[in-house]
């Protein structure tokens, strides 16, 4: 604790505030969504998901991504990995379950962390500008999705390697994970659920909301792996 301190000083109360609500708004509620809009492969709207999304315009939806979505899952990330990386592990030296759900919760937060970064790059490129497009992301094999084309780019995005359909695995899972599990955290650090009949119930509600958005992450995955292009 003395070490993550020093990193952010007098402000490492708000920043761990604004740390731990980020997870939840926007990056969580954009988790839900993204996962519950590609659910729209397994009954042929996904399209039609994918155009609502689109219909305000390029340009403000760009301004929506990056300041509602992107701009918070940065911070969230970069301060997640300080805190990572100046954190004491002794999961060793004390196996309880809170301590290992708390170790989780940090590991899970950089394999999730990784893998938005290559998710974000295969299928966007990271920057929409025509010069980068063209000369760093194409050239890398990313930016392959195409919203005008979303269900062919979307399955072509998936069914690319054979190696792509393990990674979203382990990335929607961990993702996940980290979300529903860090829905109970911030439920203490806020004060929602303190005692202890209300952190088991609160237990029991994460665990199955994590479990549903889990079980709709990997049924859309399931719809890309196995659908053909149009």
């Amino acid at each position: 604790m003395a070490d993550i301190a020093s990193v952010f000083g007098r402000q490492e109360f708000l920043i761990r505030r604004l740390h731990s609500l980020t997870g939840l708004i926007p990056v969580g509620a954009f988790l839900t969504i993204h996962l519950l809009t590609n659910m729209g492969i397994l009954d042929n709207s996904y399209q039609d998901r994918v155009n609502l999304i689109h219909s305000m315009g390029e340009r403000t939806l760009e301004v929506v991504e990056w300041s509602l979505i992107f701009s918070p899952l940065l911070f969230h990330g970069i301060i997640g990995m300080i805190i990572v990386a100046r954190g004491h592990r002794n999961l060793v030296y004390y196996p309880y379950p809170q301590n290992f759900r708390y170790t989780l919760q940090r590991w899970t937060g950089v394999i999730a962390f990784a893998f938005i970064f290559w998710h974000v790059f295969q299928t966007r490129g990271w920057i929409n500008s025509d010069w980068w497009l063209e000369h760093v992301t194409r050239p890398l094999g990313g930016g392959v999705f195409d919203h005008k084309k979303a269900v062919n780019t979307g399955i072509e995005a998936v069914q690319l390697a054979p190696w792509v359909m393990p990674v979203y695995v382990v990335g929607i899972l961990t993702s996940v994970y980290h979300f529903a599990n860090g829905l109970w955290t911030l439920g203490i650090t806020w004060g929602v659920w303190t005692g202890r009949r209300a952190q088991a119930w609160a237990t029991v509600f994460c665990g199955a909301f994590g479990l549903a958005l889990a079980a709709a992450g990997l049924a859309a995955l399931y719809g890309f792996w196995f659908s053909r292009s149009i």
